[in-house]
Protein backbone atom coordinates (compact mmCIF):
# COMPACT_ATOMS: atom_id res chain seq x y z
CA UNK A 1 0.00 0.00 0.00
CA UNK A 2 1.34 3.46 -0.83
CA UNK A 3 0.97 6.87 0.75
CA UNK A 4 -1.86 9.06 -0.45
CA UNK A 5 -1.53 12.70 -1.47
CA UNK A 6 -3.70 13.65 1.52
CA UNK A 7 -1.20 12.15 3.97
CA UNK A 8 1.50 14.63 2.93
CA UNK A 9 0.72 18.19 3.93
CA UNK A 10 2.04 20.95 1.71
CA UNK A 11 3.64 22.85 4.61
CA UNK A 12 5.82 19.85 5.47
CA UNK A 13 9.30 19.89 3.94
CA UNK A 14 10.55 16.47 2.84
CA UNK A 15 14.17 16.09 1.75
CA UNK A 16 15.27 12.78 0.22
CA UNK A 17 19.02 12.19 -0.18
CA UNK A 18 19.69 15.93 0.13
CA UNK A 19 17.08 17.08 -2.41
CA UNK A 20 13.52 18.28 -1.91
CA UNK A 21 11.06 16.16 -3.87
CA UNK A 22 7.41 16.66 -4.88
CA UNK A 23 4.49 14.67 -3.48
CA UNK A 24 3.93 12.51 -6.54
CA UNK A 25 7.55 11.32 -6.56
CA UNK A 26 7.36 10.43 -2.86
CA UNK A 27 4.15 8.50 -3.47
CA UNK A 28 5.93 6.46 -6.16
CA UNK A 29 8.80 5.71 -3.76
CA UNK A 30 6.35 4.62 -1.06
CA UNK A 31 4.83 1.92 -3.28
CA UNK A 32 7.88 -0.26 -2.54
CA UNK A 33 7.51 -0.02 1.25
CA UNK A 34 5.91 -2.60 3.50
CA UNK A 35 3.24 -1.69 6.08
CA UNK A 36 5.72 -1.17 8.93
CA UNK A 37 7.85 1.24 6.89
CA UNK A 38 4.78 3.15 5.72
CA UNK A 39 3.40 3.51 9.26
CA UNK A 40 6.81 4.68 10.49
CA UNK A 41 6.95 7.31 7.73
CA UNK A 42 3.45 8.54 8.58
CA UNK A 43 4.47 9.00 12.23
CA UNK A 44 7.61 10.85 11.19
CA UNK A 45 5.53 13.18 8.99
CA UNK A 46 3.88 14.48 12.17
CA UNK A 47 6.97 14.39 14.37
CA UNK A 48 9.75 15.33 11.94
CA UNK A 49 13.36 14.19 12.05
CA UNK A 50 16.03 12.32 10.10
CA UNK A 51 15.87 8.60 9.32
CA UNK A 52 16.51 5.98 6.63
CA UNK A 53 14.16 3.58 4.88
CA UNK A 54 15.70 0.97 2.57
CA UNK A 55 19.03 2.83 2.59
CA UNK A 56 17.49 6.14 1.46
CA UNK A 57 17.89 9.03 3.91
CA UNK A 58 14.89 11.23 4.67
CA UNK A 59 14.76 14.56 6.52
CA UNK A 60 11.31 15.85 7.45
CA UNK A 61 10.59 19.32 8.84
CA UNK A 62 6.96 19.77 9.91
CA UNK A 63 5.83 23.41 9.65
CA UNK A 64 3.00 23.17 12.11
CA UNK A 65 3.41 24.23 15.72
CA UNK A 66 1.64 22.38 18.49
CA UNK A 67 -1.66 24.20 18.99
CA UNK A 68 -4.26 24.18 21.74
CA UNK A 69 -7.96 23.67 21.11
CA UNK A 70 -8.25 27.46 20.79
CA UNK A 71 -5.73 27.47 17.95
CA UNK A 72 -3.02 29.13 20.05
CA UNK A 73 0.56 27.94 20.51
CA UNK A 74 0.92 25.70 23.56
CA UNK A 75 3.04 27.41 26.24
CA UNK A 76 3.51 24.32 28.41
CA UNK A 77 2.75 23.91 32.10
CA UNK A 78 2.47 27.14 34.06
CA UNK A 79 3.35 26.94 37.74
CA UNK A 80 2.22 29.68 40.08
CA UNK A 81 4.12 30.10 43.35
CA UNK A 82 2.01 29.65 46.45
CA UNK A 83 1.76 27.80 49.75
CA UNK A 84 1.57 24.40 48.04
CA UNK A 85 4.54 24.89 45.72
CA UNK A 86 7.79 23.12 46.35
CA UNK A 87 11.27 23.70 45.04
Amino acid sequence: MALSAQAIRKETTIIVDGQRIPKDELIEISRGWNDIQENFFRKMLHQGGEFKIKGVSYHIKPAEALLTSRGEKDCGIITVPGEDSRF
